[in-house]
């Protein structure tokens, strides 16, 4: 019990937060492209699917992540006591795990198109190298932004095998959703990154977070609107954009206080509703 209690610390299961961010790009591409006026239990089978592979994919990459930084995360309050970091579990064991996980992921990868199995296996280099980027450069959140919102091609090309501008363009917008969201993330540990060395957008930005969030969220909610425009969706999607604009501006924005570690926390977790959100908001344009 001990030991599945550590696994169960090791991939973050308790925080769903990870991967139904990772999920809800998924959601869009694939709600995007779907004929709700074909077989629905292909959509919701497929549906299936990609939560499974959020859930083991984002799990796996826990695992590569504390990895990567076990001596950062020592010299971390936030992440000390994390099992590789605090030596509960040791980097073989760990790595053990991610393999796992990853072979169960592609499990759930098969059930898709090949055209989709090839560019989903072409991401994997980024996704885990990922965690490296902030020992180089002052934007791991970019890189961050271009892997976790992948699945949103994934879910497009699972139905119709390719790849069109539509999906790109909102693509384009949810990278810079996770480049502000993750930036607000980053405000927790700003003070203990600086010590140690590593970097991040929320540190690039710290005198300007604001302006720099305002910014991103505005190509975002640009970007949703005008892949609405490219799928001929219906007024009602672009009258329901008021409530994304509302959560983003008038409390993410508006609540955001960088050197509130918890009010940057709760403001992060609030995205989750934000996914929910956009995905209805895609369900009012394919459906009325």
């Amino acid at each position: 019990m001990n030991q599945l209690n550590l696994f169960i610390d090791l991939i973050r299961i308790k925080k769903p937060i990870g991967y139904m961010l990772l999920f809800w790009p998924c959601a869009w591409g694939l709600t995007l492209v779907f004929n709700f006026s074909g077989d629905l239990k292909i959509y919701f089978y497929y549906l299936l699917l990609f939560f499974l592979g959020s859930v083991l994919m984002r799990s796996a990459g826990c695992i590569v992540n504390d990895v990567l930084d076990k001596n950062y995360d020592e010299k971390v309050y936030r992440t000390k006591d994390r099992p590789i970091a605090s030596g509960k579990i040791s980097i073989k064991i760990g790595l053990i795990y991610a393999l796992v996980l990853c072979l169960l992921a592609f499990l759930v990868l098969i059930n898709f198109n090949y055209f989709t199995i090839i560019i989903a296996l072409a991401s994997m280099p980024l996704a885990f190298t990922y965690p490296l980027m902030k020992r180089f450069t002052y934007w791991p959140q970019l890189f961050l932004g271009i892997t976790f919102n992948y699945g949103l091609i994934l879910g497009w090309t699972s139905i119709s095998g390719q790849i069109e501008i539509a999906p790109i363009v909102f693509y384009i917008g949810a990278i810079f959703w996770t480049l502000a969201y993750d930036t607000i993330y980053g405000f927790q540990d700003i003070k203990d990154d600086e010590i140690i060395g590593l970097k991040s957008t929320s540190i690039k930005f710290k005198g300007t977070a604001k302006i720099f969030l305002i910014l991103c969220y505005l190509i975002f909610l640009s970007s949703i609107f005008i892949g609405g425009i490219i799928m001929n969706f219906n007024l009602m999607y672009f009258l329901f954009l008021i409530i994304p604009m509302i959560h983003l501006f008038f409390y993410q924005i508006n609540n955001f206080d960088s050197k509130n570690p918890s009010s940057c926390l709760k403001i992060f977790k609030s995205n989750n509703y934000l996914g929910i959100i956009i995905f209805f908001n895609i369900l009012i344009g394919r459906l009325f």
